[in-house]
């Protein structure tokens, strides 16, 4: 794991240099600002502030930010022919992996950091319940590490970041998604599992309301370590062809 800081490095330094992820933060900021602006406005006539709104906004925008940030990680290496120099300097599948991810994720936190404002403004005029509002923020960075997982796997599967891009949104709106067909099928059960196993059943009722539960860290915590392993496995099979 020693090449894992050298990746990192390489590619946070891309995020911060991309005109893409520019883009993809001007509308991350926009769609937030505008909702956060509309909710205050109606707010402050009707019904008291929701502490947990951007969080809340964020699981569903995830759905297509999160591919589009990961999309070109192992795709272009994939695409351009790197990923065989990569293979054959002295850094681990894992490394490459673990090193690209981990700087998906702090862009990631960086932009969700962003939106703390949004707090600030609510600490000075609605004074909102703070431990809500942390409970729902430690919830959606997990729900966006998971997401950002899921995406890196499909950049790992193509050489087209569009493909990978589409892939993993397609993904992703099934697991955000599937809660409802936990909902409608007839045994009670099923149900309770096919919504335990997807991305809100851990998000909505616990973090959204404030409540950090282990069992839900634990399935976000899983989620990524098992979408990167699948990652490096993908990587790995590379070696051979």
């Amino acid at each position: 794991m020693t090449g894992t800081p050298i990746i990192f490095r390489r590619e946070l330094a891309a995020y911060f240099t991309s005109p893409v992820a520019y883009l993809i933060a001007a509308a991350f900021l926009v769609f937030t600002a505008i909702t956060f602006n509309q909710d205050l406005a109606f707010a402050i006539t009707v019904r008291p502030v929701d502490p947990a709104l951007i969080p809340r906004v964020l699981t569903q925008l995830l759905i297509f930010i999160a591919p589009l940030l990961t999309m070109r990680l192992l795709a272009e290496e994939n695409r351009e022919g790197t990923l065989e120099l990569l293979l054959t300097a002295p850094v681990s599948d894992a490394s490459i992996v673990i090193g690209k991810y981990l700087a998906a994720w702090v862009y990631y936190t960086f932009l969700l950091a962003l939106t703390l404002v949004y707090q600030i403004i609510l600490v000075n005029i609605a004074f909102p319940d703070m431990s809500h509002t942390l409970g729902a923020y430690i919830g959606i960075w997990l729900y966006g590490g998971a997401t950002l997982a899921v995406g890196l796997v499909f950049s790992a599967l193509t050489e087209s970041q569009v493909l990978a891009a589409f892939l993993g949104m397609i993904a992703l709106l099934i697991l955000y998604f599937a809660d409802r067909i936990g909902q409608i099928v007839a045994n009670i059960d099923l149900g309770l599992i096919i919504f335990q196993l997807t991305l809100q059943g851990h998000f909505i009722p616990t973090f959204a309301q404030g409540v950090i539960r282990a069992e839900d860290i634990v399935y976000y915590a899983g989620l990524i370590v098992v979408m990167l392993f699948v990652s490096i496995r993908l990587v790995e099979s590379r070696r051979w062809r």
